[in-house]
């Protein structure tokens, strides 16, 4: 009995143990680990102050951002001062081909395409001294005009072109070239390009001539960012009156020939630096600059060996070098 009695009394020292054991588990859940968690509730809370740092930094960026987009009236401003500057550096900028007619007009501009006015210059004396009309370019042997032509680059696609447009002006407009858009663009070998060209040097109509230069400069000059010609065509034509255009073409080709060009514009010798959106991708110091111009047969830009005769009998002076007083 005794031994059951201690036996009892161990198993009741033992539950005794595990009820008190029992009892202080609520104790240990009364712990404080888990009161922090007002704390972490208190850091969440702290969020939309971060969350406003964050909305701040657009803001930021924003300021870090170019002014804001040109407005249409700012941007025709710019533009139409651009080729006011350009006329009184260029006072007689026109087709540097060389012609007598608008047949040999035709036929040089055809010429130009993939080669330098220059070169077509060297070339066409031969060419209309041979073949001096239509007519007689319409017959002649498409081996000699090759030869002719060779120096000129393409000389045979040129020939076929040449010939091919002769033989349409007989057959078609009774040996005369046509004054209309829609009639010249209908020859062998002509486009838009050289259509306005023809007419607005040798019908004196209003046209907007998209070459190569013309193409790079407008948009660096941001009129627009275009670049099929036909609607960089219309959308630099919006910004100027039609009466503009002709003159407006010349001015813009004769200086990405001779200041702008298309891998080192010469940023410090351009006369409207001030204006241009892209100053600075070509060398903007100064005398490195003047070192990048191009002038045409040693001439200054602006000017030629032979400055039309009727700008001289109108009283019209070479244009001085930049940065003469």
């Amino acid at each position: 009995m005794g031994e059951q009695s201690s036996g009892d009394g161990e198993k009741t020292g033992k539950t005794v143990k595990r009820v008190a054991a029992k009892k202080a588990v609520p104790a240990k859940k009364a712990a404080p680990v888990k009161k922090a968690v007002p704390v972490k509730r208190a850091a969440k809370k702290a969020a939309p102050a971060e969350k406003a740092t964050k909305a701040a930094a657009p803001a930021e960026k924003a300021a870090a951002k170019p002014a804001a987009r040109e407005s249409r009236t700012a941007l025709v401003r710019r533009a139409r001062r651009i080729d006011r500057e350009l006329a009184e550096v260029y006072p007689y900028a026109h087709p540097e081909l060389d012609f007598e007619n608008p047949f040999q007009l035709l036929v040089a501009t055809v010429l130009s395409a993939q080669t330098t006015d220059l070169r077509v210059n060297q070339t066409t004396p031969a060419l209309f001294a041979a073949y001096p009309t239509p007519e007689d370019l319409a017959a002649a042997d498409p081996e000699a005009v090759e030869e002719i032509l060779r120096p000129c680059g393409f000389f045979r696609a040129k020939t076929r072109s040449v010939i091919g447009l002769s033989r349409a002006l007989i057959e078609d407009f009774g040996g005369e070239v046509p004054g209309r858009l829609e009639d010249l663009v209908k020859l062998p070998g002509v486009g838009r390009k050289t259509a306005f060209v023809v007419l607005g040097n040798a019908f004196g109509r209003p046209g907007i001539t998209v070459d190569t230069h013309f193409q790079r400069l407008v948009r660096r000059w941001r009129w627009t960012d275009e670049t099929d010609p036909d609607k960089i065509e219309a959308a630099v034509g919006a910004l100027f009156p039609k009466s503009d255009w002709t003159d407006l073409s010349h001015h813009v080709i004769w200086h990405g020939r001779r200041i702008c060009h298309a891998r080192k514009p010469a940023c410090g010798a351009c006369p409207i630096a001030p204006l241009c959106p892209a100053y600075g991708e070509g060398e903007t110091d100064p005398e490195k600059a003047q070192k990048l111009l191009k002038y045409e047969k040693g001439g200054f830009p602006g000017q030629r060996l032979k400055p039309p005769q009727a700008y001289l009998d109108a009283g019209g002076k070479a244009a001085p070098p930049l940065g003469a007083a």
